[in-house]
């Protein structure tokens, strides 16, 4: 019985060893196709809040991370993509998170050019109520291009709000917190970049590693 015992054991052993070894072959044949895949869905929003034709570098490559509670909304180091056409400096896209969402975080990026108008708005991920809050998404409604083309004018500027607050963006019928949330946070992004342009262009290319 004992003899039985010690073969039994030793057939599930290597039955461990050999599903282990499967995993691990399996998730090296992945992992390079998923990074892949990710650099794509990247390079994709990047492209939408940078327009493709304004600069000629690849932005995901033109990578450094920055930090700012105050006007990032997290004390986390978040990813910032420099803009570059013929060796020129012409634009960032900044992550951000916006704290105050309905449903808790709204993590976004905007894209910013040298003067600092707002080139495009995404969000990338949210919590928010399906038919409400989701209106921020592309797929749902066109509510987040407009910020595409504007401006801010220092923080005392009065527009960057939703209208029920006096500002000149639409809140939504039921959701206000949501879109307040968003406006405030890349109202938040814009002053960052307006006050901080060049040293961030300046800051050394560290997002190796780093995942959104």
């Amino acid at each position: 019985m004992i003899n039985a015992m010690k073969k039994n054991g030793g057939i599930l052993a290597i039955f461990a060893i050999l599903a282990t070894s499967l995993v691990s072959v399996t998730n090296m044949l992945t992992a390079g196709r998923i990074e892949q895949q990710q650099q794509q869905e990247l390079l994709k929003v990047l492209n939408q809040v940078i327009p493709a034709e304004s600069h000629d570098n690849e932005l995901y490559k033109s990578c450094t991370l920055i930090t700012s509670e105050q006007y990032l909304g997290t004390n986390s180091p978040m990813p910032a993509y420099i803009a570059e056409k013929e060796g020129q400096k012409v634009g960032m896209a900044i992550e951000a998170i916006a704290p105050d969402g309905y449903s808790g975080a709204i993590q976004l990026i905007v894209g910013l050019d040298l003067e600092g108008t707002v080139t495009g708005v995404r969000i990338l991920s949210h919590n928010e109520t399906p038919g409400l809050g989701d209106k921020i998404e592309t797929r749902i409604s066109d509510w987040i291009y407009s910020f595409t083309g504007k401006r801010i004018d220092g923080d005392k500027d009065t527009r960057w709000a939703v209208r029920k607050d006096g500002g000149e963006f639409d809140q939504f019928t039921g959701a206000t917190i949501t879109p307040r949330a968003v406006v405030g946070a890349v109202k938040n992004v814009s002053l960052y970049y307006q006050a901080n342009q060049q040293r961030l262009f300046e800051q050394p290319l560290n997002c190796q590693g780093e995942s959104r």
